[in-house]
């Protein structure tokens, strides 16, 4: 490098760090376009919105690696599957059984993982509460009251063997009801609708709760967003929601 082109790059830094500083810490670089149809959602959030009842750390971890590696992996398994490749993710994971063998169990694994996790951050951020209007009377109506859906959900998640998911469902009519699933399967895979649920492998709460999953369980209602939660019923009963 020459004197000239050296002094050049020296000068320029101040400008590169001041564009450094004014992105705010959690916001990444814009990533390269991805190599298939499917792609990693941002968080609507920072990290730290979750805190101190998901630690930042865990939200970094769990959004930038586990999720990413689900749409990386679903991805490369569709690579050589154009018609596949096309479809809505809700779609995909209803045709599981149109799936080629050798690519299913892949399929299964990850495109469940993304769609789960697609669900699953939007529903967050928030700072709990308990649900209003329509939905709250849905819940009233087909889970006993909010007490009573929330006692039946942690106890679901708790009881989960192994990884999996606690999910409430919500019908086209708006009927509510409660369930679990393992590893990255979804209600998706049964032509239902997810209104939100609850990841319970150990990579969502570990660094904070270590094996005491039922803490993490109840602690996680601090963060619900009902305004996300009711957006989703409302496109659930409307037949335009997705994941």
């Amino acid at each position: 490098m020459t004197p000239s082109s050296r002094r050049a790059v020296l000068a320029g830094l101040p400008a590169l760090a001041a564009i450094a500083l004014s992105r705010p810490a959690w916001a990444q670089a814009p990533a390269a376009a991805p190599s298939g149809p499917h792609s990693l959602p941002p968080l609507p959030y920072a990290p730290s919105a979750n805190e101190p009842h998901i630690d930042a750390q865990t939200m970094e971890i769990h959004h930038g690696r586990h999720h990413q590696a689900y749409v990386t992996a679903l991805n490369n398994a569709l690579k050589d599957h154009g018609q596949l490749a096309a479809l809505p993710l809700h779609e995909l994971l209803a045709k599981l059984d149109e799936v080629p063998e050798s690519i299913r169990t892949t399929v299964r694994n990850n495109a469940g993982g993304h769609a789960n996790h697609s669900m699953f951050w939007p529903v967050m951020g928030g700072r709990g509460g308990m649900p209003s209007g329509e939905l709250a009377e849905a819940v009233n109506r087909d889970l006993g009251g909010f007490d009573r859906m929330k006692t039946e959900f942690n106890a679901a998640g708790a009881g989960r063997f192994g990884s999996g998911w606690v999910f409430v469902t919500v019908a086209r009519d708006g009927k509510l009801a409660l369930t679990t699933r393992p590893n990255q399967d979804t209600p998706l895979m049964d032509g239902q609708r997810v209104l939100f649920g609850n990841d319970v492998w150990e990579h969502a709460y570990y660094l904070k709760y270590q094996n005491r999953r039922p803490e993490y369980l109840n602690a996680w209602w601090n963060v619900v967003n009902w305004d996300r939660v009711a957006e989703r019923y409302a496109a659930a009963k409307a037949g335009t929601l997705g994941v």
